[in-house]
């Protein structure tokens, strides 16, 4: 079964329109008949099969973290410190400067009652790991950051294909009327590599694009979300009755088009967020018990715990996805890189960036935990690719991108907790047991809200594209 929801609903949404009036009408109609409103039909798509999770939050950390430094014990790596790496075949980093073989700088312990394996870097995390599924066999596609962030966000290293948060917006549509289905949060640092295009729809409907807040302190969370006081209302009422006209000429001569749809949808949805929006972003009426727990008042933490706490609220009010980034692109700030990519020293990178994320993300998962919502939320804490075991040159403390073994881990809804899947080799070079593609964790995501990936379909130039291209399979071992 394919799900197609191409325009059929275009002629009806239109139609109100017409009648409408404008955006002012649009919200006030919307306020005074939603019995009415509610009598047409959902925009909420029934799964494949039951799911397991209701909703998702992804924690995407930008630039590269180094499983050998986080997640990914190797007590031989220590032994083998300051030794030229033989036993690989031709190595390939991304600058083409092999150095040698480089011990985690951090201390590792176990943790939990699982025992699982986490550096010093991650003191707050290491207290959740009962509720973490590690997979630490992950394989990338590319060692290049753009191509690499394009491919764990849509499953293909060129632009223009629809990103995980899309086509989950296709295949189940929007849970509540006055918020998008998916929300995307920029680190307030700067916007990850590729910019928008990793939240983009590509050639799915353009409403299933992600809707991205301002993440800055003191910005508003929609750029022109509200009317300007300097514009007189009969002004404004004439201006959307003109573009309401011209938007129908647009429709009428171009039916195929669904830019203008989604548009229009826009329009609606925007009514609905001018009452929304202030209230899920205000923050004010949390507990200083919940504020500390994510950090929002510490400027160590960068903005990002602010970040989490709003997920966590977007997330309650029935946002269906919520993408989080955990750093931005290129260029530094204080001398500092403003993501993972610890090129010239992982030692004062990684301690720099685990300190802006790990408070924050420990905090919303115990958040979800206590309040009951982690049962039927999956949590997604992902990178593009991990770093090399030998150092970026000789006498360097800086390590390079690494695609050939990495880690990431899943908690929450349907995965089984306290669990490592999969394993690299020796010293963290290749995935040496289960490795897991790109495709095989999209896979495994979309099984956990109840979607098929071989069956969340869309026709588009010939080709029956998805998330998965034709690769992946759900990987069951970490499923409970």
């Amino acid at each position: 079964m394919s799900v197609d929801l191409q325009d059929n609903a275009t002629p009806s949404r239109r139609d109100v329109l017409a009648g409408a009036g404008g955006l002012g009408a649009v919200a006030s109609g919307w306020l005074l008949h939603r019995d009415a409103v509610a009598a047409a039909p959902s925009n909420t798509q029934a799964p494949h099969f039951p799911a397991r999770a209701k909703r998702i939050v992804q924690i995407f950390c930008c630039g590269g973290v180094s499983h050998l430094d986080t997640f990914d014990h190797k007590p031989e790596l220590a032994k083998l410190h300051g030794k030229e790496l033989t036993n690989k075949g031709k190595l390939d980093p991304f600058f083409g400067r092999p150095g040698r073989l480089m011990k985690s700088p951090f201390a590792f312990k176990r943790h939990g009652r699982s025992g699982q394996w986490v550096s010093d870097l991650l003191p707050n995390l290491a207290t959740c790991v009962d509720d973490i599924c590690f997979i630490k066999s992950m394989v990338a596609k590319n060692n290049n950051h753009t191509p690499a962030t394009f491919a764990a966000n849509s499953g293909f290293t060129m632009n223009g294909f629809p990103s995980m948060g899309s086509w989950l917006s296709y295949g189940l549509g929007n849970v509540v009327d006055e918020l998008p289905a998916f929300v995307v949060l920029p680190d307030p640092r700067g916007l990850p590599a590729g910019g928008s295009i990793n939240w983009t729809a590509g050639f799915l409907p353009a409403a299933h694009q992600g809707t991205a807040f301002a993440t800055k302190q003191g910005q508003a969370p929609i750029a022109a979300l509200n009317t300007p006081t300097s514009i007189k209302p009969g002004t404004r009422k004439a201006s959307f009755a003109l573009l309401q006209r011209m938007n129908l000429q647009f429709a009428d001569a171009h039916r195929g088009d669904s830019s203008i749809a989604a548009r229009v949808r826009a329009y609606e949805l925007a009514a609905r967020m001018q009452l929304s929006v202030p209230a899920v972003v205000d923050l004010s009426k949390e507990s200083k018990d919940t504020r500390d727990l994510y950090g929002v008042d510490d400027p160590a933490n960068e903005g990002f715990g602010r970040n989490c706490l709003l997920a966590r609220r977007l997330l309650e009010r029935g946002v269906r996805f919520v993408q989080l980034f955990n750093g931005g692109a290129f260029g530094k700030v204080k001398g500092r890189r403003i993501n993972w990519d610890g090129h010239e020293d992982v030692i004062s990178n990684h301690k720099y960036q685990s300190q802006v994320m790990d408070r924050p993300v420990a905090g919303l998962l115990k958040d979800l935990k206590r309040r009951g919502m982690l049962d039927d939320t999956l949590v997604v804490w992902s990178t593009e690719f991990g770093r090399t075991p030998i150092t970026q040159g000789v006498g360097s403390t800086g390590r390079d991108h690494h695609q050939h073994a990495y880690t990431c881990w899943l908690a929450g809804a349907g995965v089984k907790g306290g669990h490592t899947h999969g394993a690299s080799d020796e010293v963290g070079y290749f995935a040496a047991e289960s490795p897991v593609t790109t495709y095989d964790f999209h896979a495994t995501v979309l099984h956990l809200l109840g979607l098929d990936h071989e069956r969340l379909t869309y026709y588009h130039n010939g080709i029956m594209r998805r998330l998965t291209d034709v690769h992946g399979h759900v990987v069951g071992e970490v499923l409970t």
